[in-house]
């Protein structure tokens, strides 16, 4: 079992910026790879971004490019995502979740784990 646990959201006006953090426990944390979704109101779970097990490799939805940045330490049991210049389309649930192997993943369905989310509401 792999306990995932975001932490970094909140309320921010329209081009601001903020780092969402996510702590795993439980297992290997260097084993899988790292993931962070959202889901807005009424809308289904969208992949964001992706990070193999290194960081060497990221992977971004068109709609971020650019935008927001994923990392990972492994040292601390920790991933990031850090999110710039921030519209009012960003506003979302932000899920953590880890996939086990090493390399990229950004479908839903090949990660076994996820956090409880954290609220992110970009005010225009």
């Amino acid at each position: 079992q792999v306990q995932l646990v975001e932490s970094g959201g909140g309320l921010v006006q329209a081009g601001g910026s903020l780092r969402l953090s996510c702590a795993a426990s439980g297992r290997t944390f260097s084993n899988y790879a790292m993931g962070w979704f959202r889901q807005a109101p009424g809308k289904e779970r969208a992949f964001v971004a992706g990070i193999n097990w290194s960081g060497t490799n990221t992977n971004y939805a068109d709609s971020v490019k650019g935008r927001f940045t994923i990392s990972r330490d492994n040292a601390k049991n920790t991933v990031y995502l850090q999110m710039n210049s921030l519209n009012a389309e960003d506003t979302a649930v932000y899920y953590c979740a880890a996939g086990r192997g090493f390399t990229i993943k950004t479908m839903k369905y090949e990660y076994s784990y996820w956090g409880q989310g954290t609220q992110v509401t970009v005010s225009s």
